[in-house]
């Protein structure tokens, strides 16, 4: 590590030090080892540095991490004084730290939206299926984003407890509006397509409405006649007014555009 980094990041006023540690993370993409260590000390000596640029250099903590940012990170996940636990959370997910699951369960309840937050975007990164239990409730929190966040995770960490818990929403609708739901469902294709095919036939169109976008979402070419379907001649029309032949259309398209872009990422 050379000294005179470091200096950088602790001299000046913060615009300063902020503005030193950009020009830091560039020179560590272009491959400089000895500011990836000025970096990694940051975070192994987090309590000496301004909370800005801890949480500044954890965005792009996968550019410069590695295994001995472990014990800092865990540190400072429940860290409650210098406050950056969200950052934390962030960290410990790029860098894949498992053993940092009990610390982000405990984050759940934090007071913090941002922390919470973070917490399951790790949990789902992570993909440890014994923290379902945990995330299942938050489907239910009356934070929009809270739940979107925690459909995300369970889509991620999958399993059979996750799509149990996922189903039960998708069918017994506590909230009008669960386009994240049925984005999380799609995670589980193919072998949740024949359920949403099933569903998309239900004499409720808000059910049927659903199936289409979650169908759409699997790029799936087995949803294709449904979907077509559903757009010919469907004119069931949901709570909030939606239309079931429009959600058809609008998952038909998104399905056509999953399949280009993963064609393009092939050839």
């Amino acid at each position: 590590m050379n000294p005179a980094d470091a200096r950088l990041l602790k001299d000046g006023d913060l615009d300063t030090r902020e503005e030193n540690l950009r020009q830091l993370l560039l020179r560590t993409e272009k491959g400089d080892a000895s500011v990836a260590e000025t970096l990694r000390a940051l975070v192994r000596d987090y309590p000496d540095y301004h909370r800005s640029l801890y949480s500044r250099a954890l965005n792009r903590a996968g550019l410069f991490g590695d295994d001995t940012l472990r014990e800092p990170l865990l540190a400072s996940l429940a860290d409650t004084r210098y406050n950056c636990q969200a950052w934390a959370a962030m960290g410990c997910a790029a860098l894949g730290f498992h053993d940092a699951v009990p610390g982000l369960v405990a984050m759940l309840d934090h007071p913090q939206d941002i922390a919470r937050d973070q917490a399951i975007i790790a949990l789902g990164v992570l993909g440890d299926e014994s923290v379902v239990p945990a995330l299942v409730p938050l489907l239910r929190d009356s934070n929009s984003g809270m739940r979107e966040r925690a459909a995300e995770a369970l889509g991620m960490i999958g399993g059979d407890a996750a799509l149990a818990a996922l189903w039960d929403e998708f069918e017994n609708r506590r909230y009008y509006r669960i386009g994240y739901i049925a984005s999380a469902l799609s995670e589980f294709a193919p072998e949740i397509i024949p359920r949403l095919i099933e569903a998309a036939a239900s004499e409720d169109p808000d059910q049927r409405y659903w199936a289409a976008v979650a169908l759409g979402s699997t790029g799936d070419d087995r949803a294709v006649p449904t979907l077509e379907r559903l757009m010919a001649s469907d004119r069931g029309s949901t709570v909030f007014d939606g239309m079931v032949s429009v959600a058809a259309k609008k998952g038909l398209r998104t399905l056509r555009r999953i399949q280009a872009a993963i064609a393009a990422r092939e050839s």
